[in-house]
């Protein structure tokens, strides 16, 4: 491991680090870069330890250049060994990822191997780099915003191609640019109303706006209110493509939710048999649902426990915690998945069930499966009180199945922009919003002051009030792109990156 004393994300020290996983490959990329300034920099270090350490020195930058990593000099003038033989990508400053003079080794794959490279990086003069220490340094020299940084670690983590799309816009710049039009909009609101405050009794207001209380350019304020709603909202839209989905196969003892979980899953996870009360934890697993990473849950059986049934109350108490836990699931689900048993029907239990939850929890999306649809043909669903898609499907034959995941897709998705109606599809499509609990959290901070200030406003108070409001929605968003920074915050942010990056 490359050592140094206390490292600290705000130096300058030549730093390297694996890119790519360690173990048995045909490649790995190491990744060094480091300033010159005051010292030896990243390409200088590295040709100490490189057969043709003159062709290194004089490679121009973004080319490459062949050889072999060999052993440190040492004071008695011994042959050096060869430890790899490698490609390295040269990046002279300022044309690198982190603005420094930069080289990124391409050695073999094997963990020997790459643990003799780091090795001699070590006695070179590197240290090891801190998680997500290369990203920190593009920011602060001003190679990526700070929204973009964030997004470098979204695209590593992206579960599907969605996901990685939007990750690619804000990496693009997307969600930075709309960020900062927005900010300059507000801050052409606040120079107007500190003019005012200024000069209330000069020619710069019109005459609708010289009374105490008046907010100039409040238009303006107003449509940068509705464009972070906008971006406020898409943000379950953007959760939903990182993190994932839940839905939650519900449903009574036996109606077959434990067989639709396993093919839907093409395993055989969750255990099946024809006595009721089996499943009694939840079970979980993920598949990608049109690019939807999905997590679907199979649910204990819900229903009334028998405590009083002879020689049975341990099981029961343990099916009765099963119930439990499923009830608290469904309450976090983002879909649910109510199974009814065909063979049996749609019994007063199921309508109970449907009947209390449509009370509480309308608002989320819910699909009423006729299982068993192999067997019985289902009935038409009347009860318009319970506020249910009803869809036949088969676990034994699959029928239903693809249908059943095109409308939990759309479902999803509809969900997710539900409160976007304003905007058309095409933009919905193009837009980014957050893609942090961070960014979410500075734009909701940002709207709630300008919807403060707007309502101040409207009531006719004193710009004094409003004015600071505005100075406070234009300080969290600089602070989303980087422009406000606390040193502390950057640094528990660039530590949650993995090393290398």
């Amino acid at each position: 491991m490359l050592q140094s004393t206390k490292p600290d994300y705000g130096d300058k020290d030549p730093i390297a680090a694996l890119a790519t996983a360690l173990g048995e490959s045909a490649l790995a990329v190491i990744r060094t870069s480091g300033s010159n300034v005051g010292g030896k920099g990243a390409i200088d270090l590295l040709a100490e330890i490189f057969s043709r350490p003159q062709a290194l020195l004089a490679a121009p930058t973004n080319t490459v250049v062949h050889g072999w990593i060999v052993e440190p000099p040492d004071s008695s003038g011994n042959t050096r060994k060869k430890l790899d033989e490698v490609l390295v990508s040269v990046y002279r400053a300022p044309h690198s990822y982190t603005g420094e003079d930069s080289a990124e080794i391409s050695c073999h794959g094997g963990i020997a191997a790459v643990k003799a490279v780091l090795a001699a990086l070590k006695k070179a003069g590197f240290r090891e780099a801190l998680k997500g220490e290369f990203t920190f340094r593009a920011f602060m020299n001003g190679k990526l915003g700070l929204t973009q940084a964030e997004s470098v670690m979204e695209l590593v983590a992206a579960k599907t191609g969605r996901g990685r799309e939007q990750a690619v816009r804000r990496l693009s710049g997307v969600l930075e640019r709309e960020i900062t039009a927005i900010k300059e909009t507000l801050v052409e609101v606040l120079a107007a109303a500190e003019i005012y405050l200024d000069y209330s009794e000069d020619e710069f207001l019109a005459p609708d706006e010289e009374s105490e209380g008046a907010l100039p350019n409040k238009a303006l304020a107003e449509k940068a209110a509705e464009r972070l709603r906008v971006l406020s909202e898409l943000w379950n839209r953007e959760r939903i493509y990182a993190e994932g989905a839940l839905a939650v196969l519900a449903g009574l003892p036996n109606a077959g939710k434990s067989s639709l979980f396993n093919y839907l899953i093409r395993e055989d996870r969750s255990i099946v048999t024809d006595v009721p009360g089996t499943t009694r934890d939840w079970i979980e697993a993920v598949i990608s649902l049109e690019d939807i990473p999905l997590r679907l849950a199979d649910t204990a059986g819900l229903r009334k426990i028998a405590n009083n049934a002879p020689d049975s109350k341990e099981i029961d108490e343990a099916e009765k915690i099963g119930v439990e836990r499923s009830m608290e699931l469904l309450e976090k689900a983002d879909l649910v998945l109510y199974v009814v048993d065909g063979v049996k029907g749609f019994t007063d239990e199921d309508r109970d069930f449907l009947a209390k939850r449509g009370e509480t929890q309308s608002e989320k999306p819910l699909v009423l499966l006729w299982n068993k649809a192999d067997l019985v043909t289902p009935p038409a669903l009347s009860d318009e009180k319970l506020n249910a898609q009803f869809l036949p499907v088969s676990a034994k034959t699959g029928e239903g199945i693809p249908e059943l995941l095109r409308l939990m897709a759309g479902l999803l998705e509809k969900s997710s922009l539900s409160s976007l109606s304003s905007s058309t599809e095409d933009q919905l499509l193009e837009a980014a919003g957050p893609g942090s609990i961070r960014q979410k959290e500075l734009i909701g901070l940002a709207l709630g002051e300008i919807e403060e200030a707007l309502a101040l406003a409207r009531r006719g108070e004193s710009l004094d009030l409003i004015a600071p409001l505005i100075r406070s929605a234009v300080n969290a968003l600089g602070e989303i792109t980087g422009e406000v920074s606390n040193a502390d915050v950057l640094k528990v942010m660039f530590s949650r990156f993995c090393v290398g990056k």
